[in-house]
């Protein structure tokens, strides 16, 4: 199945639904294509909702890793939401879960963007 996105909002915080597959035969560069559009116009909060993703390959990982990058370069980031299956798999062995936040539940995704007040010290 090719890679289909809907882009919802939700507040400041813009949702990619992803449902299909981001591979190097022409979907992730219709996600990369998308994602450098939202970075470009000022997203600084942004949710990849990979519930539906089937497949991933390095293309697809290398245009998350890159668009995370640039979030963080604008004072913004990047949250997974409810990734499974093979997806699940790729991401654990290159490690990304330890550099991207990922979560299981979009609310909890949604507040981690909450913000970042100064902490009390005793």
């Amino acid at each position: 199945m090719a890679l289909q996105i809907t882009v919802r909002e939700c507040g400041d915080v813009i949702i990619l639904d992803l449902r299909g597959r981001s591979t190097i035969d022409g979907e992730s560069e219709l996600l990369g294509r998308h994602l450098r559009k939202l970075v470009d116009n000022d997203v600084r909060k942004l949710v990849l909702n990979l519930a539906d993703l089937t497949k991933i390959d390095s293309s697809g990982i290398s245009i998350i890793v890159g668009t995370c990058a640039a979030l963080r370069r604008r004072g913004g980031d990047l949250r997974l939401l409810c990734p499974s299956g093979r997806v699940l798999d790729v991401l654990t062995v290159v490690r990304l879960l330890e550099v991207i936040p990922s979560f299981e539940d979009e609310a909890q995704a949604l507040g981690s963007f909450g913000p970042r007040g100064y902490f009390a010290t005793s």
